[in-house]
């Protein structure tokens, strides 16, 4: 699902790059950054993380004249006189003018590096707003984020995943050169699909697939499924053991019959007290209408 997700995010999408400490996103941020250039789009790069020095670092041989790079480095916050690009320009009005201003007549991909810096800074709703008027919107084709997952509460990366058409999150692999990518894709008829693949990048950026990792044994759950088990921290057991679990089947509740005594209710035996009526000569019994005694 990685090589088909490089081919090009789909127009309207929005996909995340979600890392941690533990790995890096940025190198395959540039792999996307290069597959945009070799499909000759226009890539807009908004910079908070890294200078243009740095992130141009390895695309000389990709047609960089096609990429577009806003310093949100030097100043981010507009503390200078002249500020190239602030973090209160992250709106839908002023990123729509100055993604037109260099850009192709067609529309562009939107490379964000990255939404943490933006979000330390800016509220998650308004971001959200901004990045769902950017997906209607006509001037940019695609979004692609880099987002720094362990930096923010799980609600705020939740309301972005959610927003989000596919996201990708990386952690390293069993050997050095390695990583795996757990990629989540929702198509637009609602359909969720899900898959984890093993992947390495070059030097000049292309993404090689290897393999899907072979989970030997009962899957372990990873730390964010571990932080939403709501039994995790409690002070007190929920679950059962084996013992226990064996021992409250065995166990015979009040007021609940068993089949044996369902059966010996049912079914009287040799012994059983019976009830005998014989009937008098004084009775009033009429076959053909039982009730005609009642007085109605």
């Amino acid at each position: 699902m990685l090589p088909e997700l490089l081919q090009g995010t789909d127009a309207g999408g929005f996909l995340i790059i979600q890392d941690t400490v533990r790995y890096s996103g940025r190198h395959l941020l540039k792999s996307f950054i290069t597959s945009a250039l070799s499909r000759e789009e226009s890539v807009h790069v908004l910079g908070f993380d890294v200078s243009e020095e740095e992130l141009r670092d390895g695309l000389k041989g990709s047609p960089t004249q096609r990429l577009h790079f806003h310093n949100a480095f030097t100043d981010p916050l507009g503390w200078t006189d002249r500020p190239a690009f602030t973090v209160h320009q992250f709106n839908f009005e002023e990123l729509t003018h100055v993604v037109k201003q260099t850009s192709q007549p067609k529309p562009a991909t939107l490379i964000i590096d990255s939404l943490s810096w933006i979000l330390r800074h800016v509220s998650p709703s308004a971001v959200c707003k901004t990045l769902q008027q950017l997906k209607k919107g006509v001037a940019v084709r695609a979004i692609i984020g880099l987002l720094h997952a362990d930096m923010h509460q799980r609600g705020t990366v939740g309301s972005l995943r959610h927003l989000a058409s596919s996201v990708i999150t990386v952690a390293p692999g069993m050997k050095g050169d390695e990583a795996v990518a757990k990629i989540t894709k929702r198509s637009k008829s609602g359909k969720v699909m899900q898959d984890e693949e093993i992947f390495n990048i070059k030097e000049d950026f292309t993404v090689i697939v290897q393999s899907k990792p072979s989970h030997i044994g009962p899957k372990q759950p990873d730390s964010e499924e571990q932080e939403m088990d709501p039994t995790a921290n409690l002070t007190f057991n929920l679950r059962l053991s084996d013992t226990e679990r064996e021992a409250k089947e065995k166990l015979a509740l009040p007021f609940v019959f068993s089949k044996e005594k369902k059966t010996a209710l049912l079914h009287s035996g040799p012994g059983s007290g019976r009830i005998l009526y014989e009937p008098d000569a004084n009775d009033d019994y009429d076959q053909e209408d039982p009730d005609d005694d009642l007085d109605v």
